[in-house]
């Protein structure tokens, strides 16, 4: 059976092209781009990458690809990564993998932002998915009910031993069920506005290429 994850995860990079800036996404789909990247790097391939996460970045030690710090960097020519929802219009949710705040950070300094998901991810409206907001753990009972205030019921993300999970960056995940994000630009807004939000998994009007895929290998670009 076709695996439509490592489809569309290894046709953005063919984007890739030498002497690239490159952002290595977090999740099932991109790996297969870190794998891909590591393939090319090891016949010849000269980039420099930033990962966006923990996870990728000891993906891409074990590829031999070579890291940069995100802090030397102003520009990344192209970053591809996945996503948890896209709408008709680009937007995103992310934060499945608790990623959300670097990948952001790392999605505002692209030049080219590529999204690669299988065909299920592609929605009419967002919101079905868990919308992930990431909150510093003082007071954070404070900024989940303020949270909570602009329409959504909420649970802090756990880990399988039933312990609260903790970000790459020492913060709690509160995944937010808001049902339906018809204004997700205005949603964005008003959350990263509440003290002890950290960041939220919403990116609006930030990617530029949608790779998707299906069972059958066919593959859906705009």
């Amino acid at each position: 059976m076709i695996n439509p994850k490592q489809i569309v995860g290894e046709k953005a990079a063919e984007y890739i092209k030498p002497g690239m800036k490159v952002g290595l996404g977090t999740g099932s789909t991109a790996y297969f781009t870190t794998l891909k990247v590591g393939q090319l790097v090891k016949e010849g391939l000269d980039i420099q990458c930033v990962p966006t996460s923990k996870s990728t970045e000891k993906l891409a030690k074990e590829l031999n690809i070579p890291l940069i710090d995100i802090a030397s960097v102003d520009e990344l020519d192209i970053t591809i990564d996945g996503a948890d929802e896209v709408d008709q219009n680009k937007h995103l949710i992310k934060g499945g993998g608790a990623a959300h705040t670097r990948e952001k950070i790392v999605a505002s300094i692209t030049k080219h932002y590529i999204i690669i998901v299988d065909q299920s991810k592609l929605v009419k409206t967002l919101g079905t998915f868990k919308l992930p907001v990431e909150i510093i753990p003082f007071a954070k009972e404070i900024s989940q009910r303020q949270v909570e205030a602009l329409g959504c019921t909420s649970d802090w993300r756990l880990k399988e031993d039933g312990e609260i999970l903790i970000s790459d960056n020492g913060n709690y995940i509160l995944d937010c069920n808001f049902h339906s994000i018809p204004d997700p630009a205005n949603l964005n807004q008003k959350l990263n506005m509440i003290p002890g939000v950290v960041e939220n998994g919403l990116f609006v009007g930030m990617a530029n290429t949608i790779i998707s895929g299906d069972q059958n290998g066919h593959l859906t670009i705009f």
